[in-house]
């Protein structure tokens, strides 16, 4: 179960993306945890029905404490804020809205955390607030901590540990982290269940789904969707969350993927071959530079463009050669050890792709390197974007899709925020939605295209996509044309028409982050406009 080789070095880097110096080796026949997961697993899954059915009472009094918190937080802003300008006023309500949702548990730190990573999507105040809610949210007490993880391992901490940190490392929604060594001498981490974390989660799902229904058309959707399709989204992501066992096997299936793939940049951490429960993650110790720490890994020799770039290269490998993939990137999941490679933490969220969706995100990517619009629908209609029976031709036409895309920055702010009310109009009369799947890789994409202000500002970005589509293409694109079945002379790459995806000028010959960001301000500064002006398409007319 727990081996090593002659030299005292783990041996299963052959078969897993490790590190070299593992203190135990994982073989995956012979894990205590390891057994019936596929089972647990459609069981969470099956699950989330029974927690979205609108028709049951919801539990009132966490729906009572819920709404009195937001109520009073929302209540306070206004009296005390509301009248200042705009940046303060919406920092002012960011972090009001952070300190209750750490306060409401782990359901809506969950929320903050993903509207951390949405970077260009929610206001810069409100992102950089709900951050915190990734590792610095209020931790239980160590008692709480003692409990959980004797009840889980049979046996006192004393006798497991030889040292264990009473004090946390991190906390976040679901548990907190804390430092630890076996008595057998290994450096660990110690992932712990927060109490009654998952009587909670349910709780709050419930309540969530009787009331989303309630808020059909009285509140803006921004996201493709309405209230009740983006519990079912949140439900689906969470319920997982809670069984560690599910967690450390997402680590193995993706460190897997690593080794498949060769990609040595990427590495996980091992988790124990016996200590792992519902509740309870032991896994090895990994260190390294804070995700956003530059200036440390630019002091020790790091390239920290090549760490950008094998970041690139490693998710989009993981989700278009085998279908499986980190789920949940942000700065709190990755670190970057001397040695320049980087460490994925955090799988509670994985994404797990069909054959057929797999097959759809080939398509799309495909046929957005090479301006194939038509592909595109097509590839969203099979990743569950529109229902299967949906004209895609009609949707082409309607949308607008067969004329040439305006510069959004050349809008008025109300030309822009009329399209884009009429853009989601069509799409939810098309019953648009977005599916889990679709929602992890977009929100992972954002994130990596984030991490270029951090790490390379000043990287051409479309040179960049080209070089990682380059490098896939070379490794693996014989395989995935023959499973397209495509010509790979007609999967080119081409800049024009990833220019044009992303609103931009073919002419335009090179584009930064620094000239990415400087579009994006102008967007978001017309949509908070007060102006008003004619009505524009975002596509030009046919003459």
């Amino acid at each position: 179960m727990v081996s090593t080789d002659s030299a005292g070095a783990a041996n299963d880097t052959d078969h897993f993306g490790f590190s070299d110096e593992g203190l135990w080796s994982v073989d995956r026949d012979a894990l205590v945890w390891d057994q019936g997961l596929h089972h647990i697993r459609n069981n969470a899954r099956d699950s989330v029905p029974r927690l979205l059915d609108a028709r049951r009472l919801p539990p009132i009094g966490r729906l009572l404490a819920v709404s009195s918190r937001i109520g009073w937080t929302l209540t306070m802003w206004a009296v005390f804020e509301r009248r200042q300008e705009q940046s303060p006023r919406r920092r002012a309500l960011s972090k009001r809205l952070q300190v209750q949702f750490a306060k409401l548990g782990p359901t809506y730190i969950k929320v903050g955390q993903i509207v951390s990573s949405g970077e260009g999507l929610f206001p810069e105040e409100l992102v950089s607030e709900f951050k915190l809610l990734r590792d610095r949210v209020p931790a239980e007490s160590f008692a709480h901590v003692r409990n959980v993880v004797e009840s889980e391992l049979g046996d006192t901490i004393e006798t497991i540990f030889a040292f264990f940190d009473e004090t946390p490392l991190a906390a976040a929604s679901i548990a907190q982290v804390h430092v630890a060594r076996l008595r057998t001498g290994e450096e660990v981490v110690v992932k712990v269940q927060r109490p009654r974390v998952n009587q909670l989660v349910r709780d709050d799902i419930r309540a969530m789904a009787w009331l989303a229904p309630k808020l059909i058309g009285r509140i803006p959707v921004a996201a493709l969707g309405n209230p009740p399709a983006l519990v079912e989204l949140f439900a689906e992501t969470i319920v997982e969350e809670l069984d560690f066992r599910l967690e450390a096997e997402n680590m193995l299936d993706v460190a897997a993927v690593l080794a498949r793939t060769n990609q040595r940049a990427i590495i996980i951490p091992r988790p124990h071959p016996k200590y792992v429960t519902r509740r309870v993650l032991v896994m090895e110790r990994l260190d390294g530079f804070a995700w956003d720490d530059v200036a440390s890994m630019r002091e020790v020799g790091i390239d920290t463009q090549a760490v950008l770039h094998a970041g690139l290269v490693g998710f989009m490998e993981g989700a278009m050669v085998h279908g499986v993939f980190h789920g949940d990137l942000h700065g709190g999941n990755l670190m970057v050890r001397p040695d320049g490679r980087t460490v994925l933490l955090d799988f509670g969220i994985t994404g797990r792709m069909t054959p057929v969706e797999r097959m759809a995100f080939l398509f799309l990517l495909v046929g957005t390197t090479t301006g194939d619009v038509r592909s595109q629908l097509g590839a969203l209609r099979d990743l569950g974007a529109f229902p299967a029976d949906t004209d895609l031709d009609e949707v082409f036409t309607d949308l607008g899709l067969d004329r040439p895309m305006v510069d959004p920055t050349t809008l008025s702010p109300d030309e822009l925020l009329n399209e884009l009310r009429e853009l989601t109009k069509k799409l939810m009369g098309y019953g648009a939605r977005v599916p889990k799947v679709l929602m992890l890789l977009v929100k992972n994409l954002m994130f990596l295209d984030g991490s270029i202000a951090t790490l390379a500002p000043d990287v051409d970005i479309i040179g960049q996509l080209e070089a990682v589509h380059t490098e896939i293409a070379l490794r693996h694109g014989e395989t995935l044309a023959s499973e397209m079945g495509i010509d790979m002379t007609t999967a080119v790459f081409d800049a024009d028409a990833v220019k044009i995806s992303m609103g931009v000028d073919p002419s335009v010959q090179s584009l930064t982050y620094r000239d990415m960001q400087e579009r994006r301000d102008t967007i978001r500064r017309n949509i908070e406009a007060k102006r008003t002006r004619p009505k524009l398409s975002l596509r030009r007319k046919s003459k």
